[in-house]
C-alpha cells in the first residue's frame, strides 16, 4: 500500500476542510504524491419539486447551477494555488451531486490510495439532522482515509 501515489482530499471551502488540505499537502510531499483535491458542489431541486402543479418562473435552476460550479472551478484554482506548494503536483476536481456519493466516485475513479477528509466535529442533534459526510465516506471507501477532526461544534 505504502508508498501512496495518488492521495484524494475532498474540501468545502471551511476551516476544517483547509486543516484536512494542510495534512493531505504534507503526506503528498513527503510521498511524492499526485493530490486530488475535490469539491462537490450539492444538486438543487428543480422548480417543479416545489409547486403542485408546477408553475412558471423565471429561474433558471440549470443555469444558477453552472454559475455555483465556474465560481467553485475559481474558488478550488485559488485555494489549490495559495495553499499547496508549487512541488506538490495537483488535479482539481469539482463535481456536482450529493457529497458522499461523489467524494466516493471519485476516489475510485481517480483509483486514490488514500483520502484525507475533515470531520466538522457534529454532535448531539446536528450529526442526527445532517448527518455525516465523513462518516459514510470512512465506511464505504474504497482505500484507507485519514479523518482529520475539527474542533467540536456547541453541543444542542
Amino acid at each position: 500500500m505504502l508508498p501512496y501515489r495518488r492521495i484524494l482530499c475532498p474540501i468545502d471551502f471551511s476551516e476544517p476542510s483547509y486543516s484536512a488540505l494542510q495534512r493531505a499537502e504534507e503526506l503528498a510531499r513527503h510521498f511524492g504524491a499526485e493530490l486530488c483535491v475535490a469539491h462537490v458542489i450539492p444538486t438543487l431541486p428543480g422548480p417543479h419539486l416545489f409547486a403542485d402543479p408546477p408553475v412558471a418562473t423565471s429561474f433558471d435552476v440549470s443555469l444558477y447551477q453552472q454559475e455555483l460550479a465556474r465560481n467553485a472551478e475559481k474558488m478550488l484554482k485559488e485555494v489549490v494555488s495559495h495553499r499547496i506548494s508549487p512541488e506538490v503536483r495537483t488535479r482539481d476536481l469539482v463535481t456536482t451531486g450529493e457529497a458522499a456519493s461523489e467524494i466516493l466516485r471519485i476516489a475510485g475513479q481517480e483509483h486514490a490510495d488514500l483520502m484525507v477528509i475533515a470531520s466538522h466535529g457534529l454532535t448531539g442533534w446536528r450529526r442526527l439532522v445532517f448527518g455525516s459526510v465523513a462518516e459514510r465516506v470512512v465506511r464505504l471507501a474504497p482505500c484507507p482515509v485519514l479523518t482529520i477532526v475539527a474542533p467540536h461544534a456547541e453541543e444542542g
